[in-house]
């Protein structure tokens, strides 16, 4: 996966949890601030301090900015001591750009807050290419209810956050970050979409519980 070369127009799974599989999101104002970097950092022109530009501010983040972006966000999912997103690069390096601030900037902020030092990250974050469309289907399901595929992960004060793009996905009325129009596009409906999620999420839980026995077999 370190090898793995971006190529523009290409859709590919990124993911990273904290080192030693700790929290990385302590209370609401560390998902917003994770959420609030997705949008202000996808960018080709230079970003300045992210606190002086935006997040002083108490006004709404605009969304759908006219700036080019590095990456089109297709899905993601913020939890507890992980993430998951599904970009597609649309800038040359734009992955490698992107994460390399998401990742920089929220191990400062979070350090500084926490008044910590070190990696908060396990390492560079991981990246597949999604190289099918059934599969960049699947994922849509899995990164979009990632939350659900991980019982019990999520606190009680993470529900009203956006750290899910699933209800971008079936609800019009909200905006949103994503470009869904890839997955979305190949349904009648959102009921559809919904429909089809319910099908495909236990497939994915029995795999992962699978994976899980597997690997214990192994060990033991």
């Amino acid at each position: 996966m370190r090898n793995l070369k971006f190529a523009n127009k290409e859709y590919y799974h990124i993911y990273n949890r904290g080192t030693d599989k700790r929290d990385i999101f302590l209370e609401k104002e560390d998902v917003w601030r994770f959420y609030k970097s997705l949008i202000l950092l996808n960018s080709v022109e230079k970003i300045g301090s992210l606190y002086e530009n935006s997040f002083k501010k108490k006004n709404k983040i605009k969304l759908g900015s006219s700036a080019p972006k590095l990456v089109n966000i297709v899905a993601y999912c913020l939890n507890q001591n992980h993430f998951h997103l599904i970009l597609e690069q649309v800038a040359d390096n734009g992955i490698s750009k992107f994460m390399h601030r998401l990742s920089t900037g929220y191990t400062n902020y979070f350090n500084e807050k926490n008044k910590r030092t070190g990696s908060l990250f396990e390492g560079r974050y991981k990246a597949k290419h999604i190289s099918s469309n059934e599969y960049l289907l699947h994922l849509g399901v899995y990164v979009n209810l990632n939350d659900r595929v991980h019982k019990g992960m999520n606190k009680e004060w993470m529900k009203e956050l956006p750290f899910s793009s699933f209800n971008e996905y079936v609800n019009k009325n909200i905006k949103g970050i994503c470009k869904k129009d890839i997955i979305l596009g190949q349904f009648k409906n959102e009921k559809d979409f919904i429909k089809y999620c319910l099908e495909v999420l236990p497939i994915i839980k029995k795999r992962k519980e699978d994976l899980k026995e597997f690997k214990n077999i192994c060990i033991e």
